[in-house]
């Protein structure tokens, strides 16, 4: 089969390594000029994938990787190709906070507050007269450098934030979404949707936000993730995405669906939506699915079933970084680009659980190395097992053997959910 896989930013770029193997023709187009280079090496790559749009044919399968080509995906759709990733109303629901709270409603899924602002100032005029714990947030950007979850019940904190920020003139007219904050365990719940309905089992994740271990520190694009999938459908998965399944197939959604929320003893809050392939949740699911995912990503496509083998159990992704990440977008260099990747002390078996991401290779000197950065995230390291405490070793064990000058993690991915969320959230009833 012919696979046109389409990345904004490198988001899934390893996906198109991994279709290869499966021995799939792939060409691979990264939009990004700045990682023009990403995948050098690796795959086949193209300048121009509307160009392509003969080579792969509508037997062929269109892959999307991110956010921002809802509307083409739909005229593409339209004219009779396969096409996997999102739709233009799937785009608004990651862009815009205000429509997804409005769709939770629509739904009866809980929420808490939302409120988006064209500038600074507004939304400093409005925490003003409604001091509470509110968490700054961007709409429509990926970038996490402006996202803080305020601490103060007289939103001090928030507002000095804001006021720092509004000194600085092309954050002071940016858009800023805030949210009120609640309390308790943030756990995601996701699943593959086909334009009809839910195919394969229910995932369910912890996400790692923070840049030092123990959740401390600014916010990142993500650190880690603990997940393991199920096929029964718990409460979380019933209060949340079960409820907007007539919602996917009014919009013809057909990829993966994730609801991120916070739940206590009692309650659930729904925070926002993915509605694209998330990172590094996508690496972990390498590491569970059995199925191949050229065939499981066309049936998603073409609105079929599909019978996804999968493994039972728990596991861990670990994402490895370079400096100036996580403050990249403030420098105008990328001082670890070109740095070699060593990974010649890996097995087989275990190079099986590294994914790259934004990463290059050269034929002639036979090395990897780190291409043009924007995210700062080199590669990804997963381990899987019946218990979490055995999949992090595992990953843990393959980090230590990988050399890259400067490169840093988090050591304690998936650690809090092994000693102290897993027991609440089961005596709480949601999983």
């Amino acid at each position: 089969m012919k696979v046109l896989f389409i990345s904004k930013k490198g988001l899934a770029s390893n996906l198109a390594r991994l279709i290869k193997k499966e021995g799939h023709e792939v060409l691979f187009f990264m939009e990004s000029k700045k990682l023009n280079n990403v995948f050098d090496g690796i795959v086949d790559k193209t300048n121009n994938w509307e160009n392509e749009l003969d080579w792969v044919g509508k037997d062929g399968l269109i892959v999307f990787d991110d956010n921002g080509y809802g509307k083409k995906q739909d005229e593409l759709r339209l004219q009779g190709y396969s096409v996997f990733g999102g739709c233009e109303l799937a785009d608004k629901l990651e862009y815009d906070r205000e429509f997804t709270q409005d769709i939770f409603n629509k739904y009866d899924i809980q929420t808490r507050t939302v409120k988006s602002f064209k500038n600074l100032p507004d939304a400093i005029s409005f925490i003003t007269e409604n001091p509470t714990k509110w968490i700054l947030k961007r709409d429509g950007d990926n970038s996490k450098f402006v996202t803080y979850a305020g601490e103060r019940d007289d939103a001090r904190d928030v507002l000095e934030i804001l006021n720092n920020y509004a000194r600085e003139e092309k954050l002071r007219d940016a858009p800023i979404s805030i949210q009120e904050k609640a309390e308790g365990i943030e756990i995601g719940v996701g699943r593959y949707f086909n334009g009809k309905n839910f195919v394969g089992p229910i995932e369910m994740n912890l996400e790692h936000p923070r840049l030092f271990a123990g959740e401390i520190g600014p916010f990142t694009d993500e650190m880690g993730t603990v997940a393991w999938y199920t096929d029964k459908e718990r409460r979380v998965y019933k209060e949340t995405l079960a409820k907007i399944e007539p919602f996917l197939r009014e919009i013809d959604f057909r990829g993966d669906i994730g609801i991120n929320c916070i739940v206590n003893e009692t309650d659930l809050v729904a925070l926002e939506t993915t509605a694209r392939i998330g990172c590094p949740i996508v690496h972990l699911q390498t590491e569970i699915h059995e199925s191949g995912w050229g065939e499981f990503m066309k049936a998603i496509a073409d609105q079929e079933d599909f019978i996804l083998k999968w493994r039972k159990g728990a596991g861990v992704v670990f994402s490895i970084s370079v400096p100036p990440f996580p403050f990249e977008k403030h420098f105008d260099t990328d001082v670890c680009s070109g740095l070699t990747i060593y990974m010649d002390e890996l097995s087989e078996k275990e190079q099986k659980h590294v994914h790259l991401d934004e990463v290059a290779y050269d034929k002639d000197e036979a090395r990897y190395y780190i291409s043009k950065q924007t995210d700062g995230f080199v590669l990804y390291v997963t381990g899987f097992d019946n218990k979490v405490t055995k999949a992090r070793k595992h990953a843990l064990s393959i980090i230590k053997k990988i050399k890259i000058p400067k490169m840093f993690y988090r050591i304690d991915i998936g650690e809090k959910f092994d000693k102290v969320d897993f027991k609440k959230l089961k005596k709480w009833g949601w999983i």
